[in-house]
Protein backbone atom coordinates (compact mmCIF):
# COMPACT_ATOMS: atom_id res chain seq x y z
CA UNK A 1 0.00 0.00 0.00
CA UNK A 2 1.42 3.59 -1.18
CA UNK A 3 2.24 5.61 1.93
CA UNK A 4 2.47 8.63 0.21
CA UNK A 5 -0.36 10.39 1.88
CA UNK A 6 0.38 9.13 4.79
CA UNK A 7 1.31 10.95 8.31
CA UNK A 8 2.72 9.78 11.08
CA UNK A 9 0.88 10.97 14.11
CA UNK A 10 3.61 10.62 17.54
CA UNK A 11 2.37 11.45 21.25
CA UNK A 12 4.55 12.20 23.77
CA UNK A 13 3.38 10.67 26.91
CA UNK A 14 4.53 12.56 29.73
CA UNK A 15 8.20 13.70 29.25
CA UNK A 16 10.14 15.58 31.95
CA UNK A 17 9.12 19.40 30.92
CA UNK A 18 6.09 19.36 33.06
CA UNK A 19 5.69 18.91 36.73
CA UNK A 20 2.95 17.28 38.69
CA UNK A 21 1.21 20.37 39.96
CA UNK A 22 1.12 21.47 36.50
CA UNK A 23 -1.64 19.76 35.37
CA UNK A 24 -4.22 16.16 36.94
CA UNK A 25 -3.85 14.87 33.65
CA UNK A 26 -0.48 14.54 33.19
CA UNK A 27 0.56 10.68 33.39
CA UNK A 28 2.84 9.77 36.13
CA UNK A 29 2.51 6.31 37.53
CA UNK A 30 2.96 3.07 35.66
CA UNK A 31 0.02 2.56 34.70
CA UNK A 32 -1.43 5.78 34.12
CA UNK A 33 1.11 5.96 31.60
CA UNK A 34 0.26 2.56 29.97
CA UNK A 35 -3.58 3.71 29.91
CA UNK A 36 -2.49 7.10 28.65
CA UNK A 37 -0.28 5.38 25.57
CA UNK A 38 -3.22 3.09 25.05
CA UNK A 39 -5.23 5.79 24.18
CA UNK A 40 -3.59 7.81 22.46
CA UNK A 41 -2.87 4.88 19.83
CA UNK A 42 -6.64 4.20 19.97
CA UNK A 43 -6.64 7.64 18.92
CA UNK A 44 -4.78 7.27 16.27
CA UNK A 45 -0.98 7.69 17.22
CA UNK A 46 1.32 5.41 15.44
CA UNK A 47 4.46 5.83 17.59
CA UNK A 48 4.08 6.77 21.50
CA UNK A 49 7.32 8.50 23.15
CA UNK A 50 7.80 7.12 26.40
CA UNK A 51 9.62 8.68 29.70
CA UNK A 52 9.15 7.49 33.22
CA UNK A 53 8.66 9.11 36.46
CA UNK A 54 8.67 8.26 40.10
CA UNK A 55 5.00 7.28 40.96
CA UNK A 56 5.13 8.83 44.80
CA UNK A 57 6.32 12.07 43.51
CA UNK A 58 6.66 12.89 39.36
CA UNK A 59 9.96 13.18 39.20
CA UNK A 60 11.43 11.93 36.20
CA UNK A 61 13.37 8.64 36.38
CA UNK A 62 14.84 6.33 33.76
CA UNK A 63 15.05 3.49 35.75
CA UNK A 64 14.30 0.39 33.80
CA UNK A 65 12.17 -1.27 36.20
CA UNK A 66 9.81 1.45 35.86
CA UNK A 67 9.59 1.49 32.24
CA UNK A 68 9.59 -2.47 32.55
CA UNK A 69 6.22 -2.08 34.62
CA UNK A 70 4.29 -0.37 31.35
CA UNK A 71 6.16 -1.73 28.71
CA UNK A 72 4.95 -5.27 28.98
CA UNK A 73 1.49 -4.02 29.33
CA UNK A 74 1.07 -1.25 26.37
CA UNK A 75 2.52 -4.05 24.21
CA UNK A 76 -0.31 -6.50 25.00
CA UNK A 77 -3.02 -4.49 24.26
CA UNK A 78 -1.64 -2.42 21.26
CA UNK A 79 1.07 -2.54 18.17
CA UNK A 80 2.07 0.61 18.55
CA UNK A 81 5.53 1.40 18.21
CA UNK A 82 7.06 2.12 21.10
CA UNK A 83 10.20 4.95 21.61
CA UNK A 84 11.78 4.80 24.36
CA UNK A 85 13.87 8.43 25.67
CA UNK A 86 17.50 8.78 25.79
CA UNK A 87 16.87 12.37 26.62
CA UNK A 88 15.45 11.53 30.01
CA UNK A 89 15.99 15.09 31.92
CA UNK A 90 18.69 17.42 31.34
CA UNK A 91 19.91 16.44 35.43
CA UNK A 92 20.57 13.23 34.59
CA UNK A 93 24.07 10.93 33.20
CA UNK A 94 24.42 9.73 29.77
CA UNK A 95 24.91 6.56 31.13
CA UNK A 96 20.98 6.81 33.07
CA UNK A 97 19.58 8.07 30.17
CA UNK A 98 20.59 4.82 28.23
CA UNK A 99 19.89 2.41 30.28
CA UNK A 100 16.25 1.38 29.17
CA UNK A 101 17.47 1.74 25.63
CA UNK A 102 20.04 -1.18 26.29
CA UNK A 103 17.67 -3.38 28.36
CA UNK A 104 14.47 -2.93 26.13
CA UNK A 105 16.03 -2.61 22.27
CA UNK A 106 13.04 -0.65 21.11
CA UNK A 107 12.10 -0.21 17.46
CA UNK A 108 12.94 3.68 18.04
CA UNK A 109 14.59 5.71 20.66
CA UNK A 110 14.61 9.38 20.68
CA UNK A 111 18.38 11.32 20.66
CA UNK A 112 19.37 14.94 20.68
CA UNK A 113 21.55 16.31 18.60
CA UNK A 114 23.32 18.85 20.80
CA UNK A 115 24.52 19.99 23.90
CA UNK A 116 21.89 23.18 24.66
CA UNK A 117 20.24 25.68 27.23
CA UNK A 118 16.95 24.18 28.34
CA UNK A 119 15.10 26.95 30.13
CA UNK A 120 12.08 26.18 31.86
CA UNK A 121 12.26 29.04 34.61
CA UNK A 122 9.97 31.14 32.92
CA UNK A 123 7.03 28.53 33.78
CA UNK A 124 7.50 29.72 37.66
CA UNK A 125 5.12 33.09 36.43
CA UNK A 126 2.38 30.87 36.08
CA UNK A 127 2.36 28.40 38.56
CA UNK A 128 2.87 29.22 42.63
CA UNK A 129 2.32 26.34 44.31
CA UNK A 130 3.94 23.10 44.19
CA UNK A 131 2.73 19.51 45.44
CA UNK A 132 6.28 18.25 45.69
CA UNK A 133 9.48 19.42 47.57
CA UNK A 134 11.44 18.81 43.93
CA UNK A 135 9.12 20.72 41.67
CA UNK A 136 10.61 24.35 42.17
CA UNK A 137 13.89 23.69 42.55
CA UNK A 138 14.02 22.13 39.05
CA UNK A 139 12.50 24.87 37.44
CA UNK A 140 14.38 27.39 38.74
CA UNK A 141 17.40 25.84 38.31
CA UNK A 142 17.26 25.74 34.21
CA UNK A 143 18.88 28.92 34.02
CA UNK A 144 22.19 27.78 34.73
CA UNK A 145 21.30 24.02 33.36
CA UNK A 146 23.20 22.53 30.06
CA UNK A 147 21.42 19.78 28.49
CA UNK A 148 24.57 17.84 27.72
CA UNK A 149 24.90 15.95 24.66
CA UNK A 150 28.37 16.13 22.65
CA UNK A 151 29.48 14.50 19.71
CA UNK A 152 31.16 11.74 21.95
CA UNK A 153 28.23 11.43 24.00
CA UNK A 154 25.67 10.90 20.70
CA UNK A 155 28.41 8.74 19.04
CA UNK A 156 28.45 6.54 22.33
CA UNK A 157 24.32 6.66 22.37
CA UNK A 158 24.20 5.38 18.41
CA UNK A 159 27.11 2.44 18.98
CA UNK A 160 25.30 1.47 22.23
CA UNK A 161 21.98 0.99 20.31
CA UNK A 162 22.97 -0.05 16.52
CA UNK A 163 23.88 -3.95 17.03
CA UNK A 164 19.77 -3.98 18.77
CA UNK A 165 18.49 -2.64 15.14
CA UNK A 166 16.96 0.55 17.11
CA UNK A 167 16.75 3.43 14.69
CA UNK A 168 16.08 7.20 16.29
CA UNK A 169 13.92 9.77 16.35
CA UNK A 170 16.09 12.01 15.69
CA UNK A 171 15.22 15.54 17.96
CA UNK A 172 17.00 18.39 16.20
CA UNK A 173 16.24 21.87 18.44
CA UNK A 174 18.21 24.17 15.89
CA UNK A 175 19.76 24.34 12.40
CA UNK A 176 23.18 23.06 13.86
CA UNK A 177 21.25 19.84 14.57
CA UNK A 178 20.59 19.35 11.84
CA UNK A 179 24.76 19.71 10.71
CA UNK A 180 25.63 17.12 13.64
CA UNK A 181 22.73 14.38 12.42
CA UNK A 182 24.53 14.79 8.85
CA UNK A 183 28.13 14.20 10.29
CA UNK A 184 26.61 10.95 11.67
CA UNK A 185 25.00 9.83 8.89
CA UNK A 186 28.63 10.28 7.07
CA UNK A 187 30.72 8.59 9.97
CA UNK A 188 28.13 6.02 9.17
CA UNK A 189 26.52 5.58 12.82
CA UNK A 190 23.14 6.91 11.35
CA UNK A 191 22.04 5.34 8.17
CA UNK A 192 18.78 6.50 6.05
CA UNK A 193 15.70 7.15 6.45
CA UNK A 194 16.08 9.30 9.00
CA UNK A 195 13.46 10.33 11.56
CA UNK A 196 14.25 13.87 12.07
CA UNK A 197 11.93 15.51 14.75
CA UNK A 198 12.38 19.27 14.59
CA UNK A 199 11.55 21.21 18.02
CA UNK A 200 10.21 24.64 18.22
CA UNK A 201 9.63 26.62 20.57
CA UNK A 202 11.72 25.61 23.83
CA UNK A 203 13.72 28.46 25.37
CA UNK A 204 17.22 27.51 24.32
CA UNK A 205 16.56 26.21 20.69
CA UNK A 206 14.91 27.68 17.52
CA UNK A 207 11.80 29.89 17.89
CA UNK A 208 8.65 29.00 16.41
CA UNK A 209 8.26 31.79 13.58
CA UNK A 210 6.93 30.61 10.43
CA UNK A 211 10.17 31.09 8.47
CA UNK A 212 12.21 29.48 11.40
CA UNK A 213 9.79 26.04 10.48
CA UNK A 214 10.72 26.73 6.73
CA UNK A 215 14.46 27.52 7.40
CA UNK A 216 14.21 23.74 9.38
CA UNK A 217 12.52 21.92 6.12
CA UNK A 218 14.85 23.87 3.29
CA UNK A 219 17.81 22.95 5.47
CA UNK A 220 16.75 19.68 5.56
CA UNK A 221 15.80 18.94 2.12
CA UNK A 222 19.09 20.40 1.40
CA UNK A 223 21.16 18.07 3.92
CA UNK A 224 19.29 14.61 3.31
CA UNK A 225 17.02 14.92 -0.15
CA UNK A 226 14.83 12.07 -0.23
CA UNK A 227 16.82 10.19 2.52
CA UNK A 228 14.13 11.54 5.47
CA UNK A 229 11.67 11.03 6.62
CA UNK A 230 10.27 14.84 8.54
CA UNK A 231 8.25 15.34 11.68
CA UNK A 232 7.70 18.97 13.69
CA UNK A 233 6.26 19.53 17.42
CA UNK A 234 5.89 22.50 18.74
CA UNK A 235 6.03 23.34 22.41
CA UNK A 236 3.27 24.55 25.18
CA UNK A 237 0.73 27.12 23.02
CA UNK A 238 2.53 27.37 19.71
CA UNK A 239 1.80 23.45 19.11
CA UNK A 240 -1.16 23.81 17.34
CA UNK A 241 0.37 26.52 14.88
CA UNK A 242 3.57 24.67 14.10
CA UNK A 243 1.77 21.22 13.56
CA UNK A 244 -0.17 22.68 11.22
CA UNK A 245 2.06 24.33 9.31
CA UNK A 246 4.37 21.17 9.03
CA UNK A 247 1.44 19.47 7.66
CA UNK A 248 0.92 21.91 5.16
CA UNK A 249 4.47 21.68 4.09
CA UNK A 250 4.11 17.59 3.49
CA UNK A 251 5.36 16.64 7.26
CA UNK A 252 4.65 14.38 10.25
CA UNK A 253 3.55 15.33 13.66
CA UNK A 254 4.25 14.90 17.74
CA UNK A 255 1.81 16.10 20.10
CA UNK A 256 0.87 14.75 23.41
CA UNK A 257 1.38 15.81 27.13
CA UNK A 258 5.37 15.78 27.44
CA UNK A 259 4.86 19.41 24.65
CA UNK A 260 1.89 20.75 25.91
CA UNK A 261 -0.88 20.75 28.75
CA UNK A 262 -3.42 22.65 26.78
CA UNK A 263 -6.08 21.80 24.33
CA UNK A 264 -7.31 25.16 23.07
CA UNK A 265 -6.66 28.07 25.64
CA UNK A 266 -7.15 28.33 28.86
CA UNK A 267 -8.52 24.77 28.38
CA UNK A 268 -5.92 21.41 29.98
CA UNK A 269 -6.42 18.72 27.66
CA UNK A 270 -7.78 16.03 29.52
CA UNK A 271 -5.48 13.08 27.98
CA UNK A 272 -3.26 12.22 26.09
CA UNK A 273 -5.71 10.85 23.33
CA UNK A 274 -7.83 14.12 22.99
CA UNK A 275 -4.49 15.37 21.65
CA UNK A 276 -4.25 13.00 19.07
CA UNK A 277 -7.78 13.23 18.23
CA UNK A 278 -7.72 16.69 18.07
CA UNK A 279 -4.63 16.66 15.13
CA UNK A 280 -6.06 13.56 13.72
CA UNK A 281 -9.24 15.55 12.74
CA UNK A 282 -6.75 18.36 11.00
CA UNK A 283 -5.02 15.95 9.30
CA UNK A 284 -7.85 14.33 7.49
CA UNK A 285 -9.42 17.77 6.95
CA UNK A 286 -6.06 18.96 5.27
CA UNK A 287 -7.06 15.41 2.69
CA UNK A 288 -4.02 13.10 4.36
CA UNK A 289 -4.61 9.80 5.83
CA UNK A 290 -3.17 8.92 9.60
CA UNK A 291 -0.47 6.36 9.23
CA UNK A 292 -1.11 3.24 10.81
CA UNK A 293 1.74 1.46 13.18
CA UNK A 294 2.52 -1.13 10.52
CA UNK A 295 2.74 1.92 8.17
CA UNK A 296 5.06 3.89 10.07
CA UNK A 297 7.15 1.02 10.63
CA UNK A 298 7.38 0.52 6.76
CA UNK A 299 8.24 4.42 6.22
CA UNK A 300 10.93 4.63 8.71
CA UNK A 301 12.13 1.28 8.35
CA UNK A 302 11.92 -0.27 11.45
CA UNK A 303 12.84 -3.61 12.67
CA UNK A 304 9.26 -4.88 13.77
CA UNK A 305 7.92 -5.23 16.92
CA UNK A 306 9.27 -8.55 17.42
CA UNK A 307 12.53 -8.14 17.52
CA UNK A 308 12.40 -5.84 21.04
CA UNK A 309 13.33 -7.18 24.23
CA UNK A 310 9.61 -6.66 26.30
Amino acid sequence: MSTSNKVIITCAITGSIHTPSMSPYLPITPAQIAESAIGAAEAGAAIVHLHARDPKTGIPSQDPALFGEFLGAIRTKSDVVINLTTGGAPTMSIEERLAPVVRFKPEVASLNMGSMNFGLYEMLGRYKEFRHDWERPYLEASDDRIFRNTFRDIAHILEACNANETRFEIECYDIGHLYTAAHFLDRGLLRAPLFIQSVFGIRGGIGAHPEDVAHMKRTADRLFGKDYVWSVLGAGALQSRVVTQGLLMGGNVRVGLEDNLWLSRGQLATSNAEQVANIRKTVEQLGYAVATPDEARGMLGLKGEGKVDF
